[in-house]
């Protein structure tokens, strides 16, 4: 079971320069950076933890270059979205960037997407809320034709482009895996649909437990024709504690991913010890 880190990387956080290296040294598999454009002043939806939004959720960098900082200064961490909020982009754009990336990274990028929560964000982008994830899927088909055809074109009810080139093309092929974030079932049934893998969270899993939706998972991967081997499971936000991370390896989980506070090193290096140790009981 591979292990990684997420964090929201702000002006007052450890640098991706700094962070990525120093988890690479410990034998991390990869590192994880959330989206948000923006935050509005107005709230139609409200934050899923309760109370006002906490600062790093202002202030978070933009994904696609703390990740390619952090591949600049390693050779093996994978680095990914976690996750891409799709319902927000240009697929045009975003394609050169996911092919761009994963060419400077050596094929290293993981893509993570998910179609948000912050209906006021979503919506400063000309997204409709309720056809978004339509939209999401559209454009995930969209950018797999632009990644694997020289002429590409794509014409859906919210994405619609004739014959276009674009290069340059990823360097995992046909491209990087497209990892579907969200809750269960419904994010669950579009990984089965479109993704390459399936990103849930701990706490949400634990709600009905875990091993429970994992087979409930895999059940439904199986009736609509999937091998669930090919849609492995990357669980977010996991407890640092033994017992739990020796239960998702034995249930076959692909990859577990520990949240790191926006701080300096003086308070995640130790966060990254004790995690490397925990690493070293699983693997003994």
């Amino acid at each position: 079971m591979k292990i990684g880190a997420v964090m929201f990387f702000t002006e007052y956080s450890m640098s991706p320069v700094a962070l990525g290296p120093a988890l690479e040294e410990r034998g991390f598999e990869s590192l994880w950076v959330p989206e948000h454009s923006h935050i509005p002043l107005s709230r139609l939806t409200p934050y899923r933890l309760g109370g006002p939004l906490i600062r790093p959720y202002y202030d978070i960098m933009d994904p696609f270059l703390v990740l390619n900082a952090a591949a600049a200064v390693t050779t093996r961490l994978k680095i990914g979205t976690g996750v891409c909020l799709m319902n927000q982009r240009d697929p045009i754009h975003t394609a050169k960037a996911v092919a761009s990336i994963d060419q400077l990274s050596g094929g290293r990028f993981l893509f993570g997407i998910g179609n948000g929560w912050n209906q006021d964000e979503m919506e400063n982008h000309g997204t409709v809320f309720a056809t978004r994830h339509k939209l999401v899927r559209e454009r995930v088909e969209a950018m797999k034709a632009i990644w694997t055809e020289d002429e590409a074109e794509y014409h859906g009810e919210l994405v619609n482009f004739d014959k276009m080139n674009q290069w340059p093309k990823p360097l995992q092929k046909p491209y990087p895996p497209v990892i579907v974030g969200g809750a269960f079932p419904y994010a669950a049934r579009r990984a089965i649909r479109y993704g390459d893998g399936w990103i849930p969270r701990a706490d949400r899993l634990e709600q009905v437990g875990v091993g429970v939706l994992i087979e409930q998972f895999r059940q439904m991967a199986t009736q609509a024709g999937r091998d669930p081997a090919t849609l492995p499971i990357t669980i977010f936000r996991v407890p640092e504690q033994i017992d739990r991370l020796r239960y998702c390896q034995q249930i076959g989980i692909d990859r577990v991913v520990f949240s790191l506070p926006p701080e300096k090193a003086d308070s995640l290096l130790p966060i990254l010890d004790r995690w490397a140790a925990l690493k070293q009981q699983l693997e003994s």
